[in-house]
């Protein structure tokens, strides 16, 4: 259980900083209160999170030989990727893309909405969040890990993940931004999903 914890907290971490569903954090921050805010971006994360990990238990059902036959291909696929992605950008490459398209989507959700609409202000952090994270890398590396097994390991490791990532940015968020290395990001997590690729291939 420690394991899964571990590497659900370390691979969200990691994928998170930097994402477009950080930058929508950071840019909400920005404009409404940030306990408010926070809390909608974590609360759609968390159900993000939960939903994963019931998939990876139904997944889990499935003969397990292709089970994990898939989770070393996802988890290998997704490292070499990041590594090319990585390998390609310029070394002092920020985060600066991921903002400007985060601006765009908070820009049109979010015209006309009342500072003093507290609960509109949770709802639309939630509902933006949620949408932006569907199909995000991070969704499938949640719905592996789960589907290798101890899933509450998992939900509680990635959760916790989500909720450093959403802390930063709606803290200091603008500044992290500007001094996060994306290509470095990349690299570290193609790393860890190679190597859980291969710890998945070992355990086969």
């Amino acid at each position: 259980m420690l394991a899964a914890f571990t590497a659900g907290l370390l691979l969200i971490t990691v994928s998170e900083l930097g994402d477009k569903t950080f930058c929508i954090a950071l840019l909400l921050a920005a404009r409404f209160p940030r306990r408010l805010v926070f809390v909608g971006v974590v609360a759609a994360l968390a159900v993000m999170t939960l939903l994963s990990v019931g998939l990876g238990q139904f997944v889990a059902l499935l003969p397990q030989q292709y089970v994990k036959l898939a989770a070393v291909i996802l988890f290998i696929g997704m490292g070499l990727h990041l590594l090319y992605t990585a390998s390609h950008l310029p070394t002092a490459a920020t985060c600066d893309g991921e903002i400007a398209e985060a601006a765009a989507i908070v820009d049109r959700s979010f015209t006309g909405l009342s500072q003093r609409a507290r609960w509109q202000i949770i709802l639309q952090a939630f509902g933006l969040t949620f949408v932006a994270e569907w199909g995000d890398r991070t969704q499938f590396a949640t719905v592996a890990l789960a589907a290798k097994g101890y899933p509450l390991g998992v939900a509680l490791g990635a959760i916790l993940g989500h909720a450093i990532c959403a802390a930063i940015a709606v803290i200091g968020g603008r500044l992290a931004a500007g001094r996060i290395s994306e290509r470095l990001l990349m690299a570290i997590g193609g790393g860890l999903f190679l190597l859980f690729g291969v710890l998945a291939w070992l355990e086969r």
